[in-house]
């Protein structure tokens, strides 16, 4: 069961999204971005709210993610990535992605997460993504 609303081709955008932003990271890693995606469309806090869909968050600007800017991102999703976007927007969770809103590639490379990025607290990392967490009081909805 779904845990946000879903329009029509919004499960695809939610696929190319993942796939475009961590297809080297498996399909964990694509949970996880999908994770981050889906926090944002839950949340009513901080820069997300006035994001109630996954359009209005996969194009959020300023906000958005680097991902649509690529190709990869225009190609049309396998059935595999469809499948994974439909987990994340059933609920399926993981850390440290679990309660973030978002993430970022590193400079420095893999697992050299900055303890905080723009004042948010990192919450861990997998392969190439640092994923931030607001606090409780600031955004209490994603927990």
């Amino acid at each position: 069961m779904a845990v946000i609303p879903v329009g029509s081709g919004e499960l695809d955008l939610l696929a190319r999204l993942m796939r475009a932003e961590a297809l080297n990271e498996g399909d964990e890693g694509m949970l996880m971005v999908g994770n981050v995606g889906v926090n944002r469309v839950l949340v009513e806090c901080m820069d997300f709210e006035d994001i109630r869909t996954i359009t209005d968050m996969v194009y959020q600007d300023p906000g958005g993610f680097a991902g649509t800017g690529t190709p990869l991102f225009n190609e049309h999703p396998r059935e595999h990535d469809l499948n994974l976007a439909q987990r994340a927007i059933d609920g399926e969770r993981l850390d440290p992605a679990t309660y973030a809103l978002w993430f970022q590639n590193p400079p420095e490379g893999p697992y050299t997460c900055p303890p905080t990025w723009y004042d948010q607290y990192n919450s861990g990392a997998y392969k190439n993504h640092c994923f931030y967490i607001p606090s409780e009081y600031s955004c209490p909805d994603v927990y």
